[in-house]
């Protein structure tokens, strides 16, 4: 069956040309949905097979001049979970989406209040009330309609979260309070998959990748025990600017885990302040 795939995968290509003007070939998402629904098989699984052949599916054609084929094919074929579907969880999932990661598990239990509306991408007037893991994998299946998203509208605790991110090979913390990363963190480590973390607090952030070995969180929070709920978003509020940016870091550090590629957050902390243009990596001890 891969040979009749490739082979109306490759009639259905076209020759088309980069900004810079070199020559490629590429393969519209139209096209790949039919063979999708032709061959029964994912969407993504088409594009894989069309990226083998050095065919690029047009959705992913502004990512070739960073990424080789073989490393979308990568992204492709990874499972990231995001945990938390507020300001950070929106726009990871929409970047981690458009950059054509192949399996998306989205997990929260809220919904969207209006007070959400400054900073948190997923939520619209119309969406109020509406559950955030609902709007997220319609989201999701808007902009990218090939690969494969999974929502679970149901609160992370020690009991269900090593179940709900088991099989990723990247997990996305996205939360806003502190005791819950540390339920989240644990159960990474248990399922022996890096986590992404950050943190908001009005103008200013902090991302962090933790591996399974690592000490991870307690280097930045200290003793779990002893911690508050929430941080200092509390006081300082969170604008949309800073979420954003924080984000982006968050979905870079993801990529960059999943391609074995550039210098990852390690026991280092990205720190933020937007305020005096402060950007500092400090090393976690």
């Amino acid at each position: 069956m891969k040979v009749d795939i490739i082979n109306k995968i490759k009639n259905v290509s076209i020759q088309k040309k980069f900004p810079d003007g070199t020559s490629y070939t590429s393969i519209s998402v139209e096209h790949i949905l039919n063979l999708s629904e032709r061959f029964q098989l994912s969407g993504r699984h088409i594009e894989i097979a069309a990226l083998e052949e050095n065919i690029v599916p047009e959705h992913y054609s502004r990512n070739m001049k960073t990424f080789s084929p073989k490393e979308q094919s990568i992204l492709l074929s990874s499972r990231a979970s995001i945990v938390g579907l507020g300001g950070l969880g929106g726009a990871v999932t929409e970047i981690l989406a458009r950059l054509g990661i192949g399996l998306l598990t989205l997990i929260d239990d809220d919904t969207f209040e209006e007070n959400n509306l400054n900073r948190q991408f997923l939520s619209t007037h119309p969406l109020l009330e509406t559950p955030k893991t609902r709007a997220a994998v319609k989201r999701v299946r808007e902009i990218n309609p090939t690969i494969t998203v999974k929502g679970h509208n149901e609160m992370l605790d020690d009991n269900n979260a090593a179940h709900l991110i088991e099989k990723s090979d990247v997990i996305v913390d996205c939360l806003d309070n502190i005791r819950t990363r540390f339920i989240l963190e644990r159960a990474a480590k248990k399922v022996g998959s890096p986590l992404v973390s950050a943190a908001v607090a009005g103008v200013y952030g902090h991302v962090t990748s933790i591996f399974p070995k690592d000490k991870g969180l307690t280097l930045i929070y200290g003793d779990s025990d002893i911690l508050p709920q929430k941080g200092a978003e509390t006081s300082l509020g969170c604008l949309p600017h800073a979420v954003t940016l924080l984000a982006a870091l968050e979905s870079s550090e993801v990529v960059k885990i999943l391609l074995n590629k550039g210098s990852v957050l390690r026991n280092k902390l990205g720190v933020i302040d937007l305020m005096d243009n402060i950007f500092e990596v400090l090393d976690l001890l």
